[in-house]
């Protein structure tokens, strides 16, 4: 099997896991979303540390200590990925499924708009029309609501700035994960102690079996990051790009067929919205890469272009001359 064939295996079981989630966290009841929070911190932390000595990355981590600004970026992390994590599973167990593939739907977007609100990028036309189609399905999905999606906005902010403090501090996937987890896991144990002195803690009162399953939350989180952390370094980006509408469908596909949650015809009018504003997203940000490879390539020469080159489908051209993309022509 080919490296590119098995990183997209990879990725497609990652988001696979992620998209079944919601069938896993309800088997955590009668725990609260916040003691099911604190068992997946404390037993996350227990995973990546097994795996940093199995792959002996224990260097690596010490490297990533040192780095002060890492340490920030991190900081942030851990912040908004333990928002994120509570406000996902919170809206699982009480019945919004549904809800909570919409905000990994409009994550792509809202990931988007970060970047010009806080990094100053610009946007190119497509996208704005992508962000505008998006922001009429949220004011829609709100008048149907009565209230704003506020499930799926907190997942989709928690999460695009999770992605971006991780891009900050530049670290490994489980180096990263752990330090996330050694800063919030002081207060895990915490909350875990005062819930368990009180006699209120589900682990250990409710048998064998349910004390297993809190201890697993720690595997369910870091076996799909590392599936993605091992595509991600075998596939393109822009193939990342696809599969990762894979977790909201089938988030989504949960919701409706299997927990039979309510979905109004203004429901359906919304996210219909929603899938209209990825597809034209995720068009144009596959032609605009296909377009800089192409100038890319042209650029490049045309020793750097085979006969039939597989970037234009045609045969090579003099170097700008027929034949090579306008954008190049024009740049001469």
């Amino acid at each position: 099997m080919s490296e590119q064939r098995r990183g997209f295996l990879l990725g497609a079981a990652a988001y696979i896991m992620w998209g079944l989630f919601p069938l896993f966290w309800p088997l955590l009841e009668p725990a609260t979303p916040k003691e099911i929070l604190a068992h997946r911190i404390g037993w996350t932390l227990v995973a990546v540390v097994a795996l940093l000595v199995a792959r002996r990355r224990i260097g690596s981590l010490r490297r990533l200590v040192a780095d002060r600004r890492a340490l920030v970026a991190l900081l942030v992390a851990s912040v908004t990925i333990a928002c994120n994590w509570f406000t996902y599973i919170w809206g699982v167990n009480n019945g919004h499924v549904v809800e909570t593939s919409l905000g990994y739907f409009i994550n792509p977007l809202v990931t988007v708009l970060m970047g010009v609100v806080l990094l100053g990028e610009r946007l190119r036309t497509a996208q704005w029309v992508a962000l505008g189609i998006a922001a009429a399905a949220v004011v829609w999905l709100t008048v149907d609501y009565g209230r704003p999606p506020w499930i799926a906005l907190v997942l989709a902010f928690s999460f695009g700035t999770y992605g971006l403090a991780k891009k900050k501090a530049g670290a490994g996937a489980i180096e990263g994960l752990t330090v996330e987890t050694v800063v919030l896991v002081p207060v895990a144990l915490v909350y875990l102690g005062l819930l368990h002195s009180a006699g209120d803690g589900s682990f250990g009162a409710n048998g064998w079996l349910h004390a297993l399953l809190l201890a697993s939350t720690g595997i369910v989180t870091a076996i799909p990051l590392l599936c993605f952390g091992a595509a991600a370094t075998r596939i393109p980006l822009s193939t990342i790009g696809l599969l990762q509408y894979l977790a909201p469908t089938l988030q989504f596909a949960v919701g409706v067929l299997i927990l039979r949650e309510d979905m109004t015809a203004a429901r359906w009018g919304g996210f219909a919205l929603v899938w209209v504003a990825l597809v034209v997203f995720t068009v144009e940000a596959v032609r605009h890469h296909r377009r800089v490879l192409r100038t890319a390539a042209w650029a490049a020469g045309p020793a750097a272009q085979p006969a039939g080159s597989f970037v234009t489908g045609r045969p090579r051209a003099d170097r700008f001359g027929a034949g090579a993309p306008r954008d190049v022509r024009r740049s001469e």
